[in-house]
């Protein structure tokens, strides 16, 4: 069961959608604060300071891309997860490029989008605790990929993948490193120790 103080953002026009979301959440223990499209979900981010943001991508009006982008300018932190019926690689990369840090297409199962929202809100308070600084990765989990760097252990589809003791390191190293261009400089000193 959820904290109580878990406050979730639902911006979707599809009344279907946000109640069964809401109707979910709440059943989960999260507070809940929806809005049906992209201005009023805008507002609500505003007054309500939410711990969460779940944001459908196609709305009349501002779309999911143009409320990402206006939350992100405004340098709020806020986990948003995508939630939405665009599948391609395209909108994907484009709505995490935009500032979201989850994207999960329809239909979708509430296990999964529950596992999601957990997942986005122990890395949002990882970072929050230690100050804004990323704690060590030790999971990095997507799509059907997980790396364990505990374990050295990497699977896709469940199946074991093997990689090298240095493509660990490589992976960790570029992993622990979002959004931030690497120089070969940098690789070469933080994985193989050049510089030691």
């Amino acid at each position: 069961m959820a904290e109580e103080a878990v406050k979730i953002l639902i911006i979707d026009d599809e009344d279907t959608v946000r109640s069964s979301l809401a109707d979910n959440l709440l059943y989960e223990g999260y507070q809940v604060v929806t809005a049906n499209d992209g201005s009023k979900g805008i507002e609500q981010f505003k007054t309500e300071s939410p711990d969460l943001v779940i944001l459908d991508l196609m709305m009349p009006g501002i779309d999911g891309l143009e409320v990402c982008k206006q939350i992100r300018s405004e340098k709020a932190q806020t986990p948003i997860i995508m939630l939405t019926g665009k599948c391609s690689e395209v909108d994907k990369v484009v709505g995490l490029e935009l500032g979201a840090d989850d994207y999960l297409t329809k239909p979708f199962g509430m296990r999964e989008l529950f596992a999601r929202i957990k997942a986005v809100l122990r890395r949002s308070s990882a970072i929050a605790e230690n100050n804004g600084e990323l704690q060590p990765l030790e999971v990095l989990s997507f799509d059907d990929v997980e790396i364990d760097f505990r374990t050295y252990r990497a699977t896709k589809a469940d199946k074991e993948v093997a990689l090298s003791a240095k493509e660990f390191e490589l992976l960790k190293f570029l992993a622990g490193q979002p959004d931030v261009p690497v120089s070969r400089d940098q690789l070469l000193d933080n994985v193989w120790g050049y510089n030691n």
